[in-house]
């Protein structure tokens, strides 16, 4: 199971890039993999499995900062402002891991097929 991953992942020891973090995932079905590295994560997921996706940021990351449907707080909009901001219907995951500061984001397009999701390493 994907959670199981996720539990794994956090008890390993050392370093991992979000490359790494990303590669245990590759059984989901992408829309489109924009891009993948060490420090940022950008995919298109189809919302048929955005649920999956929000229990896998959910076991890593902890409850939403910021969870769809909820109007973001002056602290959420000035942690997204950076990143384009953030609207009502998007979610925002962040929490320190390795020591470093990982926010998730999931953007639902118009469209009601599709979610773009961005995992990145905030700025030191």
């Amino acid at each position: 199971m994907i959670l199981a991953g996720w539990q794994t992942l956090l008890k390993t020891k050392g370093k991992m890039s979000l490359k790494q973090i990303f590669e245990k995932f590759n059984s989901i079905e992408f829309a489109e993999k924009r891009c993948v590295d060490d420090e940022y994560v950008e995919v298109v997921v189809l919302n048929k499995q955005s649920e999956e996706w929000n229990k896998i940021s959910q076991e890593l990351f902890g409850p939403a900062l910021k969870p769809a449907g909820a109007k973001p707080n002056k602290d959420v909009l000035s942690l997204a402002e950076e990143f384009g901001g953030i609207r009502n219907d998007q979610s925002l995951f962040k929490k320190e891991i390795d020591g470093r500061h990982v926010m998730a984001m999931f953007w639902p397009w118009q469209d009601g097929a599709h979610t773009t999701l961005k995992i990145f390493v905030l700025p030191a």
